[in-house]
């Protein structure tokens, strides 16, 4: 347990008081929850308030291109079985939004943080992590983020020093390259479906061969290492081969993995994988995502898939045909605005769904679905989609504004 530290500075708790005076007042000009514009005030007032903040915490480190909100929920419920949390919740991941949720926690043993992709190196820096998961690396904001392999060089180069036990996907190669020179690394076998970024070796650019589960460069050598925790069907295994059922709320293979790694992380605290898993059970909706809520007498339930490798997961989720479907796609700051990534999706896959379109850039979705051959109506407004939905509960999938648009339209 992190031991206990001196108390805040003037400085520190003058930060503090102005961040939240800050946020509250972006909150009641309805300007959203205020976490973003409360840590940057902070921050600019105390540059270290960050590391002041975290100095009493055991802290855990989430990072990937997909499943780092839901991931950093599950281990939040997990740890509560050894002490107080605190975690950025709601997803504000970069440094002014993890200095916001931190400043709530004075009280808390754990800090369990979402960390974007290109923040993680910086963010360890500051907070001095116990625990770091990465889940995956795969292409997102392309305009923002450039190519996966720059993020991983990021990674490897700001991780080679840290003291942090870092708990990684061996079956990523990206994530396993990133990992490879950190002193105190556990393997988990997540599995990847979406494999398009990872077809060549990161450490020589050679082509990585795929024999089953298993991969390979066959000119430098790098490889897939050994899990010591691995999911397997409904299952997680732990180091000693014990297999531990997975009973979540939340659909779909990648939530089993997702829990796989929380339980993987739960375990360097202490915390049993039994008693992780029940836990994590708890956890019906992230953010929104996964809920199911009555709109004009209709039943809708919110998808959130934020480029390939998330629609690939999400299709996996739906209702078999004839469910209706409506598809929201914008292009702005937060999403990045290069909407390219749409072509890198098997959209073909959709066919026999009835399907909406809608959001900022639903002509250009709706040329991707034309050139797939899916049937499709463009419609102007979600309330104009759900009417026109035939019978059934409609499987909503939305991009990362798209998604809070509709949320808001639906009251959730």
């Amino acid at each position: 347990m992190a031991g206990n530290t001196e108390p805040l500075t003037p400085r520190a708790r003058l930060a503090v008081t102005a961040g939240r005076a800050a946020a509250a007042f972006s909150r009641a000009a309805g300007r959203g929850s205020g976490s973003v514009i409360g840590g940057k005030v902070a921050l600019r007032l105390d540059p270290d308030l960050l590391a002041r903040l975290a100095q009493h915490l055991d802290v855990v480190l989430v990072s990937a291109t997909n499943g780092k909100t839901t991931t950093t929920r599950l281990i939040s419920e997990a740890l509560r079985a050894g002490g107080e949390v605190v975690s950025n919740a709601l997803g504000a991941n970069m440094p002014a939004g993890i200095t916001s949720a931190l400043a709530g926690g004075s009280s808390a043993r754990f800090g369990v943080i979402e960390v974007d992709e290109k923040y993680l190196a910086g963010v360890a820096r500051d907070v001095t992590p116990k625990a770091i998961a990465l889940l995956n690396l795969s292409r997102d904001q392309l305009d923002r983020a450039a190519e996966t392999r720059m993020l991983a060089e990021h990674w490897r180069e700001g991780l080679a020093g840290q003291k942090a036990v870092i708990i990684a996907n061996a079956d990523d190669p990206l994530v396993v390259w990133a990992a490879s020179d950190s002193a105190n690394v556990v393997w988990v076998a997540a599995g990847q479906e979406w494999k398009d970024d990872a077809w060549s070796c990161p450490a020589c650019g050679g082509v990585m061969q795929r024999p089953g589960d298993d991969w390979f460069c066959g000119e430098c050598g790098f490889r897939r290492p050994t899990p010591s925790w691995a999911l397997s069907g409904d299952h997680v295994l732990d180091p000693h081969g014990s297999a531990w059922p997975i009973r979540l709320q939340l659909p779909g293979r990648a939530n089993k993995a997702n829990a796989a790694t929380s339980t993987a992380v739960a375990a360097t605290f202490g915390i049993a994988p039994q008693v992780a898993l029940e836990r994590m059970y708890a956890v019906a909706a992230v953010a929104g995502r996964y809920d199911v809520v009555s709109y004009q007498g209709r039943d809708v339930r919110l998808l959130l898939a934020k480029n390939p490798a998330g629609w690939l997961e999400t299709f996996s989720l739906i209702d078999p045909p004839p469910a209706p479907v409506i598809l929201s796609v914008n292009a702005r700051g937060a999403d990045g605005t290069d909407t390219s990534w749409l072509w890198d999706v098997d959209y073909s896959r959709l066919a026999g769904h009835p399907i909406c379109v809608i959001g900022d850039r639903k002509l250009d979705l709706a040329v991707r679905l034309e050139v797939a051959g899916v049937n499709f109506q463009v419609c102007q407004s979600a309330d104009e989609a759900v009417r026109m939905c035939p019978p059934g509960r409609i499987e909503a999938i939305a991009n990362y504004t798209a998604f809070q648009d509709l949320r808001r339209v639906v009251g959730n």
